[in-house]
């Protein structure tokens, strides 16, 4: 009889929850059905890449000690949830949310967030971690992973906007109580 451990299963598991943390991040609701989202998993040397760009960030002479606390933690991780968005507007007439009067306005300063956009982004987040509790498979949303993968450039030249969610399966959740 062949015995199989969750231990020997571990790492898949959580990718397939990582997989269906993307899938509903995907579905999640969005702004006049515009879907502006990017989405990806990192994995094994990938999560290592991103722990050193952290480490960099974290050691500048501007840079912040969470940095480096958070890089610690994620490369306990099994998987991230990488989500982003770049900046772009609705083409609303009415709306000034984002402190414009509409977004012809906001358009001239590309710079600025349309709201819809973390918005949305937020509602996908949402929806992601549901489904990591939903498995009981240990998260926590990261603005520290965000910010390293937009300077890698990890989802790409437009995405303005990122946080990451690392997951982890051990007897204690790393990226709380640290």
């Amino acid at each position: 009889m062949t015995q199989i451990t969750e231990k020997m299963i571990r790492l898949e598991t959580v990718k397939r929850v990582a997989e269906f943390m993307l899938t509903a991040a995907r579905t999640a609701p969005k702004a006049r059905g515009i879907d502006n989202l990017v989405l990806a998993m990192a994995t094994g040397t990938d999560i290592e890449l991103i722990a050193k760009k952290m480490d960099e960030i974290g050691n500048r002479p501007d840079g912040t000690p969470s940095f480096i606390r958070d890089a610690d933690n994620i490369r306990k991780a099994q998987a991230i949830v990488l989500l982003g968005t770049p900046i772009k507007s609705q083409g609303l007439k009415l709306c000034g949310r984002c402190g414009f009067a509409d977004c012809e306005e906001k358009d001239m300063h590309p710079g600025f967030p349309c709201t819809f956009n973390t918005g949305d982004l937020g509602i996908a987040i949402g929806s992601a971690v549901s489904i990591a509790m939903d498995h009981r498979v240990d998260n926590r949303v990261m603005y520290t992973i965000g910010q390293a993968i937009l300077e890698m450039k990890f989802l790409g030249e437009e995405v303005k906007i990122a946080f990451g969610i690392p997951l982890s399966v051990s007897a204690k959740n790393p990226f709380f109580d640290r």
